[in-house]
């Protein structure tokens, strides 16, 4: 079976995490998928863990990795950047599995363009309402942040268009069988 490229996008808060998770562990896809490990210069949140949830690395390191093109895309948002490591998603696509990204919008845009063929879901929450409430709730961003990243939120959905599927995470059981069939077909 061809390898695939699944991008999956959307708000900071809306559950894609948790999405990508609960699909994984269901054993249910069709495909050997893979989570793609994103590199980035913020701290570790409590609980992640270095090569599980990011690389953590240093501004330098990031910025070397940039200078060298190691980078399949990246990105600069609160001070912080991110980025997806190029080898290991080459690697997994040749070896005919399915590599998840969860990436930003500015980021979809740059691996759409180096690999028209990856196929992009947009993640939505049930409304703005639920959004605020969910970052709020994770309790580790200032509310200048959290106010930040609802704004940013507002203005990628203005992008919806631009991606092959939309998945409204109301409810994650739901959410992550939705992205199951994604795979699948």
């Amino acid at each position: 079976m061809q390898g695939l490229l699944l991008i999956v996008c959307g708000p900071s808060g809306v559950g894609k995490s948790t999405i990508i998770e609960k699909m994984l562990s269901s054993g249910l896809s069709k495909r050997e998928c893979v989570f793609s490990v994103s590199m980035t210069t913020r701290p570790p949140r409590e609980g992640e863990v270095d090569g599980i949830n990011y690389w953590f690395v240093t501004r330098e390191r990031f910025e070397k990795g940039i200078e060298r093109g190691e980078l399949l895309e990246y990105a600069e948002f609160a001070g912080n950047y991110y980025g997806t490591p190029a080898p290991p998603i080459n690697a997994a696509i040749e070896s005919g599995k399915c590599i998840i990204l969860d990436i930003e919008l500015q980021g979809v845009l740059q691996v759409k363009e180096r690999m028209p063929e990856a196929v992009t879901v947009f993640i939505k929450p049930p409304d703005w309402d639920e959004l605020a409430k969910r970052l709020r709730g994770r309790g580790t961003e200032s509310e200048e942040l959290v106010l930040k990243r609802l704004e940013r939120a507002r203005r990628d959905s203005e992008h919806i268009g631009r991606f092959d599927h939309v998945i409204t995470n109301s409810n994650i059981k739901t959410a992550a069988q939705e992205l199951t069939e994604i795979i699948n077909n």
